[in-house]
């Protein structure tokens, strides 16, 4: 989803914070009540791990730190620690109203694993790619998977772990789901996935 009218002003060339104007109006509300000068920090708990979490806080004058990279918005400024910056390039933050009621947003699809660069190693683009966008989906079952290698005839070892892991499903998963997006992804330079999991007997198990 993109926010045409959303303007986002930045110190970093490389790495980019998107502040929809709905949640720049909720942050400007909220800072009214700050002392002056107060802005928004935007951080990432734990980044580079599976446990990593993005969070928002109040950010006063006398917390900013010189090496800390200010956003410029419209009616705030954003300022992001050093350690942070990498794992929040193409980060989104909304504030949403529904039915349900309103909340804010926050995505950074590289909270996890910083973002590699198109002309890095074929391993380190993949693994990241299933780290990034596959790995997402698979955990609303509890499941994920993690990249072996890639043979010299381009195929993709994968390893399939958590609730994906002894699956009736999993065959399904493997071929109409992770080969067919990998090989989408890497045309030309994948040619199949392959799964190398020992799906082993048990409760969890399909055979």
């Amino acid at each position: 989803m993109t926010y045409e009218n959303s303007q986002v002003f930045i110190v970093s060339e490389t790495n980019t914070i998107t502040i929809t104007e709905a949640a720049q109006a909720h942050f400007g509300k909220l800072l009214e009540q700050q002392p002056e000068g107060t802005n928004i920090r935007v951080f990432v708990v734990n980044p580079g791990t599976p446990n990593a979490e993005c969070g928002v806080s109040y950010c006063p004058t006398e917390a900013v730190e010189a090496s800390d990279t200010e956003f410029k918005y419209d009616a705030l400024s954003a300022f992001v620690d050093e350690v942070s910056l990498p794992f929040l390039e193409e980060a989104e933050i909304d504030y949403v109203t529904d039915k349900m009621g309103s909340q804010l947003t926050l995505k950074a699809p590289n909270a996890k694993m910083r973002k590699v660069n198109d002309d890095a190693p074929l391993m380190e683009r993949v693994d990241y790619a299933i780290q990034s966008q596959i790995n997402p989906q698979l955990a609303s079952h509890g499941g994920f998977i993690s990249l072996h290698e890639i043979t010299e005839d381009g195929i993709a070892v994968i390893q399939f772990g958590g609730g994906c892991n002894g699956c009736s499903m999993v065959d399904m998963t493997l071929k109409e789901g992770v080969e067919k997006e990998l090989l989408q992804m890497f045309e030309g330079e994948l040619t199949a996935v392959r799964d190398v999991t020992e799906h082993a007997h048990g409760d969890h198990s399909y055979y």
